[in-house]
């Protein structure tokens, strides 16, 4: 798998079609790749995503992952720490920016009025 992305310029990114269920979140989380991969079972490449969560939506478990991540909340809300039945945690809304590294456990995360993040996944390089 190469780590490298390709070259393009200025691309119109549609933010309403084109996401797909995201294996193993719950219901209601979105992907759409940007750019790159990630092969979390050999801890290799890197990958620009967006990722929509549909209003209402939430997850019940803490995240936690071997590869760095980037992420910048475009549109919506995001509230961070709920519990297992998605009440609670901290609402945040607006230009909001997270970078951690690996092994960090965060979440769960549950919207509102739904939200988009901008993310970027990267293995530390070896």
């Amino acid at each position: 798998m190469s780590a490298r992305k390709p070259h393009f310029e200025f691309t119109p990114v549609d933010l309403r079609e084109g996401f797909a269920p995201v294996p193993g979140y719950p219901p209601g989380f979105h992907e759409k790749i940007l750019a790159g991969a990630l092969d979390e079972k050999h801890g290799e490449g890197n990958r620009t995503r967006l990722l929509r969560i549909d209003p209402g939506a939430f997850s019940t478990e803490p995240f936690v992952h071997e590869y760095w991540e980037e992420v910048f909340m475009l549109t919506g809300d995001l509230i961070v720490g709920n519990n297992k039945d998605g009440r609670g945690g901290e609402k945040f809304t607006g230009a909001t920016y997270a970078c951690r590294p690996p092994g960090v456990l965060h979440g769960p995360f549950k919207s509102d009025g739904g939200c988009i993040l901008l993310e970027q996944h990267y293995y530390a390089p070896k």
